[in-house]
């Protein structure tokens, strides 16, 4: 039987053979060290870390999901993964590192922890919050029963000796005709002359984590129409009209979605995020947030759709297809240059955690991180023990905008606590290896 990287790279007859990656592989590139689209979660448990134990779990754990133990190697025009023997690093310190590089062994993802808080950060191209959500639920189920000695039910996580389903490897999309989706009854251009935040410099970003009940979210969003994320739109929306009154910007608000989950597979570990995509002009009242809330989720319900979803893979692969003819150098320069280009106000995700079941109760707090690489100020939202955890990073260090935003949840009557601002320094991508 092939195991999970053998679908990339095989061998016949003593001699190696390369399978170019299909359309739905990781595209590596999308990763470069002017913009390394780092992502991960962060969690404090209820006492200080023990290094041994967690990375043990974190070895322990590659059985059962090789294809986040790799390692970046160029192959022609490509840049493609294989297996990495060396153990992914868990390091006792906050300070980033470089992926792709000596100091994380090469691998596309690490672990660090400090005191009570543990994150793990892995490349963006290689996966999204949905992918990666059970391996921090799983490594967090290893870590906590040796910890305590507890021997916690097993459903809902996945463990080394289990079984890898297809489903969680393979194409995510193969029974679908790709090849013949047509085009949606409903598109819309993306603007391009947004607001934009001026405030400082743009080179030193920082992040504000704040902890919301998640009763009154709830509620507010029963009583006004509303879901999370199109309640959180309108709240950042009206914020920015209070943060800077004078400006006639449209305020562009992206809410990522997942391709892969539309069409129907929510197992695959890979990355088909995508967003769509808010608008609200200089001349739309914001408010009435009832009115303001149903047009949002109308405006969500008409682009987040399986026949959406399923032309975006059509334009995908032929995107691949014609990425596969250009030089690498070529690729990764395009790539830098258009990950540099600044496309909506604010960005907006929630990866629906909720729960982990019987390690609940040991979790105080957990956000899921994202690099503000292509808006100025992106909020990432989790849930669980009662809680919506945000994580709100931007591209400066002012908090000006942030405690305008908070000011406006308070002003709705939702409570909220600030838990820490700091410097926000997700791991950095070291240039790939010819």
């Amino acid at each position: 039987m092939l195991s999970f990287f053998d679908t990339i790279r095989i061998v016949k007859s003593g001699e190696e053979e390369i399978k170019m990656a299909e359309f739905y592989e990781p595209m590596l590139y999308m990763s470069t060290p002017e913009h390394p689209n780092t992502m991960g979660a962060y969690i404090v448990v209820k006492e200080p870390i023990d290094g041994d134990i967690l990375r043990n779990a974190v070895e322990d754990l590659r059985a059962r999901f090789p294809y986040f133990y790799v390692k970046v190697v160029s192959f022609e025009n490509d840049l493609i993964v294989e297996d990495n023997s060396l153990p992914m690093t868990v390091r006792n310190t906050w300070e980033p590192i470089k992926l792709n590089s000596k100091e994380s062994n090469f691998h596309l993802a690490a672990w660090k922890f400090e005191g009570r808080k543990l994150a793990f950060e892995i490349s963006h191209s290689l996966t999204d919050g949905a992918g990666v959500l059970p391996y921090i639920k799983s490594t967090l189920f290893l870590y906590l029963s040796r910890r305590y000695g507890m021997s916690f039910e097993t459903e809902g996580f996945r463990l080394p000796g289990d079984t890898i389903p297809i489903s969680e490897t393979g194409n995510p999309f193969e029974e679908l005709d790709i090849d013949g989706a047509e085009e949606p009854m409903y598109t819309r251009e993306a603007i391009t002359d947004f607001y934009r935040f001026s405030e400082g410099t743009h080179n030193d970003p920082f992040a504000t984590f704040v902890k919301i009940p998640e009763s009154q979210m709830m509620q507010y969003c029963r009583d006004y129409d509303g879901s999370p994320n199109t309640f959180l739109a309108v709240m950042f929306a009206r914020a920015v009209r209070h943060y800077d009154p004078d400006s006639d910007k449209t305020v562009s608000v992206s809410i990522a979605i997942d391709h892969k989950a539309m069409i129907g597979n929510h197992d695959n570990y890979r990355m088909f995020a995508n967003v769509l995509e808010l608008e609200f002009t200089k001349d739309r009242s914001l408010e009435d947030i009832a009115k303001n809330c149903t047009m949002a989720r109308g405006q969500v319900m008409l682009q987040a759709s399986p026949e959406n979803s399923l032309w975006a893979m059509k334009q995908r692969k032929a995107t691949y297809v014609k990425l596969s003819q250009v030089p690498l150098d070529t690729k990764l320069g395009m790539i830098a240059k258009s990950a540099g280009s600044l496309r909506w106000s604010i960005a907006i995700s929630y990866a629906d955690s909720r729960s982990f079941g019987p390690l609940d109760p040991y979790i105080d707090e957990l956000y899921l991180l994202s690099e503000p690489g292509v808006t100025d100020v992106v909020c990432e939202v989790a849930c669980i023990n009662h809680y919506f955890f945000l994580c709100i990073a931007r591209t400066f260090p002012s908090e000006k905008f942030t405690k305008v935003f908070l000011d406006e949840l308070s002003r709705v009557g939702i409570d909220y606590e600030v838990t820490g601002t700091e410097p926000f320094h997700l791991c950095g991508m070291e240039e790939y290896r010819k």
